[in-house]
């Protein structure tokens, strides 16, 4: 262990996405190949001797119990756990994590040792994986507020691979087995009344872990929300959401000593008549089993919205993965237009 095509793999995949900055400790860790990124795991993250490491992926990730807080991990599947290796940033990042991570090492601070958080999600501990749509981004629930933690990975191609390698070592886990279906009578299976509300669609694994996949409905109510959003201009049976995208949206800091980008995490959603970014809530919803009132904020919550009619150009920066588009409007002061987000704080 481990085979030279799996070293190979984890080797490609420990590269940090350009545009996303990270602390010393993470940069050290991204730089690590082959044998020494294994070594790395074993003498330093590894609780148990004989497990193996499967997968490797960087990703931004969600705490439930910190939900404002984006952090960037190394998101480490071994055959007994998820280690979620965390930027040093995210400590100091609350001040009312103090309870969730327990910080000792306050006086390394100043020094050049670097310490990185890691967060441990054991694998008999996994209840549940929700998939987000078009495969953006997937949580991870255990089987208390601690143990929730959601992926941004923007890409669903990494989801894909991170959610099969999972499965795969699921189905190293020697659980019992789930007891026998009871046979239902006639009357039982008939005669249960239909709530029509088509559940969200559910796969159970062997080791008992649901994955847990988003239905039609969801787009159906992404689609009305939206079009509640539009004020009525639009008429919902011909409103389409064409793309769903998890992006960043740029703020560009002119008065700082670099001009820095500042990146905030939007949800951009095109129709075919109007391109929205919305705040989203990535990790309240569903509601885990054990939660005993809905989460504070909605799920969607509209930051800007514009008419693809007024949008005069779209400019495409060169540069590679991730791409940078800028869309121009037409500065139209029009009734028609969308509300200013502003009224929304002096009632209607």
């Amino acid at each position: 262990y481990p085979s030279e095509f799996l070293m190979q793999k984890i080797t490609e995949d420990n590269q940090i996405p350009v545009h996303l900055h990270v602390s010393a400790s993470l940069q050290y860790v991204a730089g690590l190949k082959g044998n020494a990124l294994v070594e790395f795991f074993h003498g330093n993250i590894a609780e148990v001797e004989n497990e193996e490491l499967r997968h490797l992926m960087w990703s931004s990730v969600l705490f439930y119990k910190t939900p404002n807080v984006e952090v960037m991990a190394c998101v480490l599947l071994s055959t007994k756990a998820i280690y979620f290796l965390l930027d040093d940033s995210f400590i100091h990042a609350d001040e009312h994590q103090s309870d969730f991570w327990n910080k000792e090492n306050s006086d390394c601070e100043n020094s050049s040792f670097h310490l990185s958080c890691c967060f441990v999600l054991k694998l008999n501990d996994l209840q549940s994986v929700n998939v987000g749509l078009f495969d953006q981004y997937f949580r991870i629930t255990g089987h208390s507020a601690d143990h929730i933690v959601t992926c941004l990975t923007r890409d669903s191609y990494n989801t894909h691979t991170f959610i099969q390698q999972l499965m795969a070592v699921l189905s190293l886990l020697a659980r019992t087995p789930s007891p026998e279906p009871v046979d239902k009578d006639f009357y039982s299976e008939f005669g249960s009344k239909n709530t029509g509300k088509m559940e969200n669609y559910e796969l159970i694994h062997s080791s008992r872990v649901k994955f847990i996949y988003p239905n039609e409905e969801e787009i159906g109510d992404l689609a009305f929300l939206v079009a509640e959003k539009m004020d009525g201009l639009t008429n919902l049976p011909s409103l389409n959401i064409l793309l769903y995208v998890l992006a960043f949206q740029v703020n560009h800091v002119e008065g700082s000593a670099q001009n820095t980008s500042l990146l905030q995490p939007k949800t951009l959603i095109l129709t075919s008549s109007d391109l929205f970014l919305f705040d989203e809530d990535y990790i309240s919803y569903p509601l885990p089993e054990f939660a005993k009132e809905p989460p504070k904020r909605d799920k969607y919550q509209l930051a800007d919205g514009r008419r693809i009619r007024d949008l005069d150009r779209v400019l495409m920066g060169y540069q590679t993965y991730p791409q940078a588009l800028t869309f121009v409007f037409d500065d139209v002061q029009n009734q028609d237009l969308m509300q200013n987000l502003t009224l929304d704080h002096f009632g209607e």
